[in-house]
Formats: structure tokens, sequence, C-alpha cells
């Protein structure tokens, strides 16, 4: 076998593995019954015995949503902080047993053209996969987090609220919207500020 097949291979599994971790940590979000999107286990629940799921706040109209977890099982999830200029939703929600969390990569900085992978529910197919690569990402001004992750991702509705991560499973963006025809994520970092700063208010 010639370097470049063996290469695709260890490429082919190295996705393969990095699917399987993105799928479990991606909830489906239902309200009034109906699924509305994804979601992503952002705390698997060692913090009191409480999880978190982060997603769209376009996915969760009122104040509660049904939270369905990859092995079939759900759960109740509150609202418990929202930012609608950033598209964001908490969920807090109380895990029946172990879950896993998100993995945010924190270095090195994306580069065009690097691989992504997407993860959603598009009409009612459970943990679909879209692969894309970087089409840009915005720079930080003024030391603030970039605003936008734009993919070459192909995303039907469903797959708001789902993970955008590498090729190593590692977190990068929460999927938005689409723009055109490109993929627009809230990159993991201003998440995970946000996620801070929203935990913070609620704790006081």
């Amino acid at each position: 076998m010639t370097a470049s097949l063996l290469a695709a291979a260890g490429l082919a599994r190295e996705l393969a593995a990095a699917v399987d971790q993105l799928r479990r940590i991606t909830v489906q979000v239902r309200a009034h019954g109906a699924a509305t999107g994804a979601g992503i286990l952002w705390t698997g629940g060692e913090s009191e015995g409480r999880g978190l799921v982060i997603t769209n706040a376009h996915v969760v109209r009122g104040d509660r949503a049904t939270i369905e977890l990859s092995d079939g099982t759900a759960a109740r999830g509150r609202l418990v902080a929202r930012d609608l200029k950033r598209d964001l939703a908490a969920l807090e929600f109380e895990p029946t047993s172990a879950t896993p969390s998100a993995a945010v990569r924190d270095s090195p900085p994306l580069r065009v053209g690097d691989l992504v992978i997407a993860i959603g529910h598009p009409g009612g197919l459970v943990g679909a996969v879209a692969l894309g690569i970087i089409h840009g990402a915005e720079s930080p001004r003024e030391g603030r987090t970039a605003r936008w992750i734009r993919a070459d991702v192909r995303l039907a509705p469903g797959f708001s609220g789902g993970p955008l991560a590498d090729a190593t499973g590692r977190l990068v963006g929460v999927n938005t919207m689409t723009h055109g025809s490109l993929a627009l994520a809230v990159p993991a970092a201003a998440v995970e500020a946000w996620v801070r700063r929203s935990h913070a208010l609620v704790a006081s």
C-alpha cells in the first residue's frame, strides 16, 4: 500500500472516531414534543449532579425543553441563560447517569482549509454528519473573540445548536445559521466566555 493510501486510511479512521465522539455529546432538543434542533453537552453533570446543554436561542422558544441524549434517554431541561444577539441558550438538566461533555479546541488557531465536522438532526435523521472546510474565521478585534466562524459545510434545518468540530472531534463552534452557501458558527471560545458570565449571573 502506498504512503498516500495509508494516509487516507488513517484519516478515515480518525474521522470515524471523531464522529462517534461527537454523536455522544450531541443531543436532540424538543419543544412541545417536536424536535426543534440540536444541542451540545457542555458539562456532563459532574458539578452538583447537574448537566448543561448549549444550543441556539431560536431552538428554545420557551423556558423548558426536553433533552434527548444519544443513548435515547430523555431529561427535562430548564432555560438558565439566553443571548439573542449571539443566538445562544443554556439548558440545565439532571442527568440520570454519567454523561460525556464537549472537549473544546484551544489551539492551534483555525486556518482556512482546515477540515471540520458538523453533527445535527435534519428531517428526523438523528446524528447526521456534514463534512467541510473552514472558509474564514474573523480575526478578534481589540481583545474580543471573533464573532463568526464561516465554514463551507452543507447544513440543513436540524443542525442548529449542534457542534462544529475539527477532525479530531474537538469543538470549535456552535452551528447557528447559513449565509448564502456558508455555515456560520459561534466560536467555542465565545461560548465558553458567555457560559462563565451567565453562570456568574445565575449564582449571584
